[in-house]
């Protein structure tokens, strides 16, 4: 069981892999999981746009997109990150590039682990998880 990083089309960008990885597993053991075969597949926007068409019959763009595979309490899943509306979304948000990219890549595990953030609830819920799961990622 691992987690994999993957470019499509688009430089990859810089993060450092083995303690990403090391601190992806210890937010997934927290909440008492398991890592198995993780995935990321960072892209265009225009690739997340077609994958958001094809597979979720959405037209438009997202950050993300996190195709489950999740069996009993082992995580595993595909999750195809948009570099483009990473960066964007950092412009936007006002924070900078490595956060927001951070922020979205524990979003994906997140849910993975089970978390929603459809309600406005259970997206207030998420946001705090991520922002505890960020003031972790420099102590790992």
């Amino acid at each position: 069981m691992a987690i994999f990083y993957e470019a499509s089309d688009i430089p990859f960008p810089k993060i450092k892999r083995r303690e990403t990885s090391r601190w992806i597993k210890s937010v997934v053991e927290q909440y008492h999981k398991r890592v198995g075969d993780i995935t990321y597949i960072f892209c265009t926007d225009e690739e997340i746009l077609r994958i958001n068409k094809q597979f979720l019959n959405h037209d438009y763009y997202t950050d993300i997109i996190t195709f489950d595979y999740t069996e009993n309490e082992t995580i595993s899943g595909d999750l195809f990150i948009s570099l483009d509306t990473v960066k964007s979304n950092a412009e936007k948000f006002g924070t900078n590039y490595d956060e927001e990219l951070h922020r979205v890549i524990i979003h994906g595990i997140l849910h993975l682990c089970g978390f929603k953030d459809k309600s406005s609830e259970d997206e207030k819920q998420m946001r705090e998880r991520e922002n505890e799961a960020l003031s972790k990622i420099g102590n790992i």
